[in-house]
């Protein structure tokens, strides 16, 4: 297994470049690319729970 701290980097790097994308929408394509928006945040939710998920059972 991975080093635990590696491990919560990787998803949190991961969860970060889904806000990214989330980001670009509002910033430059909202009216045409709206409907990306709501499987980006269903991908953002559960990327963070799972991030906080796996904090809280290796204990960091």
């Amino acid at each position: 297994m991975e080093d635990p701290k590696k491990e919560l980097a990787t998803m949190k790097r991961k969860a970060s470049e889904i806000a990214s994308k989330i980001h670009d929408i509002v910033e430059d394509t909202l009216w045409s690319e709206y409907r990306d928006l709501r499987p980006l945040t269903e991908q953002i939710i559960k990327a963070i729970d799972e991030y906080h998920e796996f904090k809280k059972a290796n204990n960091l």
